[in-house]
């Protein structure tokens, strides 16, 4: 019996002798066409390899047309103008020494098997060879010719058994191990965090390319940088923080201040300037209340569903703190990202703080759909609007889904990823039903560093018991643990992103939940899986997002 029936050839000739050996071989022979093996100094063409329990291994090299060998001993192809030189019998014993090599070389055949009987063969399916025929290199039992075809796989056997009889014969193990080996071994295999790295190195060019927009206009001094998720905002921020506080080209250096809302976020900044020269890093990092803490408030005792205090009382003690602060104190920038989440009275002492309250450098960051939170606090001065209206980060899948919530059209210039997947369950399975999805991602062979699953509704137990166990601090520092998936709420997400994201729909009212779905559907930059109510998801999100997410086929 014969393995690796119906291969292709580029050659009748190799056909023929196929078809001849596979009619004679005996139980348990495989033959292997078209081997291809690369040496350290050349390449190699096997045109049949036969292996034969108990008997030895062949390699056959064939030669179709009309083939010849003059009185030197040289071979020819062909005749009359179209002959060429060939070397049939160098091929076949060059290849049956590379293919010992590259067996025996295998860790799964090294120091544990010794040397098993090799052997190479010619055979010229259409022409004669004399039964005297013999040269140096090539007796007449080595090459067979086209008298010699019906008797083709018992003279292959005769050529193992007298070129090296004294090898071993190769056992049925042997063979099979010798295939496998032949196969191949520690094949790359599908990647999914490959192709996110890919497409990640785009998107830091793409955004790098977005940062000379803060060259251009470095002579405004305030100004509004509007765009939509995935637009890169937060990185120029954080380029702008940088470039501000060192000086570039003719500018002098500046005390800068970068402020946001979530503690997320804060901690995103904080590590991303960790390791940059002290040069570039702003005078002051961090949240809202951060800054609040800078000055001496002791924000720790308030409770933090009192509106009153947060975004009112703490405001208007901090404008007096920082109407008080020495110059060196003050800041000649203050650059805000999500400032959507920004109350209105927190504007106050931001201008405050500035050296030049009239003429210093005051940088607003905002997408008005991700607005989820109450207020809509507007900076007390006008600003110059600067437009974001590309797509970097998302692949164009998953900006295609929330599309359209966002609040212009987006060109998309992500790459190509996985299409977004939609889970139906009600309200109440949501939350096994995300946590399912989790395992489908890792199976998939994402890394648990790479996957978030993240709620609109009521918190994820693993969430609630590593906010309590950690604290909100420790609990944001966890997002860039390496070794373990992300829990958290769609409320402190934003302006973070992981590459493949479960988001759990178990909002229990519509109450900014058409804002929560964008954010938590713009969150994913690779892969996206949206787990919930159909007919929820439509109320809020509408039919042009039911359709991205096929709820119309569903």
């Amino acid at each position: 019996m014969t393995q690796g029936v119906g291969p292709r050839f580029a050659h009748e000739s190799e056909r023929l002798v196929w078809e001849s050996l596979c009619h004679g071989v005996a139980e348990g022979t495989v033959l292997l066409p078209n081997v291809r093996l690369t040496s350290e100094h050349k390449d190699h063409e096997l045109d049949i390899v036969v292996l034969m329990p108990g008997v030895g291994i062949v390699v056959v090299e064939v030669k179709g047309g009309s083939v010849s060998v003059d009185a030197q001993g040289r071979w020819w192809s062909g005749g009359g103008a179209r002959r060429s030189r060939v070397r049939p019998v160098e091929q076949c014993r060059d290849g049956k020494y590379a293919l010992r090599a590259f067996v025996e070389a295998d860790p799964r055949w090294k120091n544990r098997r010794s040397r098993v009987r090799f052997g190479h063969a010619v055979v010229v399916p259409f022409t004669d060879v004399a039964d005297d025929f013999a040269t140096p290199d090539c007796p007449r039992w080595m090459i067979s010719g086209r008298a010699d075809l019906e008797g083709l796989a018992g003279r292959i056997r005769d050529v193992a058994a007298l070129q090296e009889n004294d090898q071993r014969l190769p056992s049925h193990e042997d063979v099979e191990l010798i295939v496998e080996i032949l196969t191949g071994r520690n094949f790359p295999v599908p990647d999914v965090a490959a192709d996110a790295d890919e497409r990640e190195a785009v998107a830091d060019r793409l955004t790098q390319e977005q940062a000379t927009l803060l060259s251009v206009t470095r002579l405004i001094k305030r100004m509004e940088i509007r765009g939509g998720a995935g637009s890169g905002k937060t990185i120029l921020a954080l380029t702008q923080a940088k470039d501000l506080t060192c000086g570039q080209g003719d500018r002098r250096a500046q005390r800068v201040a970068l402020v946001c809302y979530s503690i997320g976020l804060s901690q995103y900044f904080r590590r991303a300037l960790a390791g940059v020269p002290r040069k570039h890093r702003p005078a002051f990092v961090g949240s809202f209340e951060d800054l609040a803490n800078e000055w001496g408030i002791d924000t720790a005792t308030h409770d933090r569903n009192d509106a009153s205090f947060w975004e009112r009382d703490l405001a208007a003690r901090m404008t007096e703190i920082a109407a008080g602060l020495p110059d060196g104190k003050k800041f000649d920038a203050v650059i805000v990202d999500e400032a959507q989440d920004f109350a209105d009275h927190w504007w106050y002492p931001l201008m405050k703080a500035l050296r030049d309250e009239d003429d210093g450098g005051l940088y607003v960051y905002s997408d008005e759909n991700q607005r989820i939170f109450a207020r809509f606090g507007q900076p007390p001065v006008p600003l110059v609007p600067l437009v974001l209206d590309h797509n970097l980060r998302n692949t164009q899948q998953i900006a295609r889904a929330f599309g359209p919530l966002a609040p212009m059209r987006m060109h998309l210039r992500g790459g190509v990823g996985a299409d977004v997947r939609f889970v139906p369950c009600s309200r109440e399975e949501a939350i096994s039903s995300s946590d399912d999805q989790v395992d489908v991602l890792l199976e998939e062979g994402w890394q648990p560093q790479h996957v978030a699953l993240l709620t609109m509704g009521s918190r994820h137990p693993a969430q609630v018991e590593r906010q309590e166990a950690d604290g909100h601090v420790g609990y944001w520092r966890s997002f860039w643990d390496n070794d373990d998936v992300f829990y958290g709420h769609v409320l402190g997400c934003k302006g973070l992103e992981r590459r493949a994201v479960v988001l759990c729909v178990n909002a229990k009212n519509t109450e900014r939940a058409r804002e929560m779905l964008y954010v938590g559907m713009s969150r994913a930059t690779d892969e996206l899986v949206v787990v919930g109510d159909p007919n929820f998801i439509r109320e809020i999100g509408g039919d042009q997002v039911a359709h991205q997410l096929g709820l119309d086929l569903s």
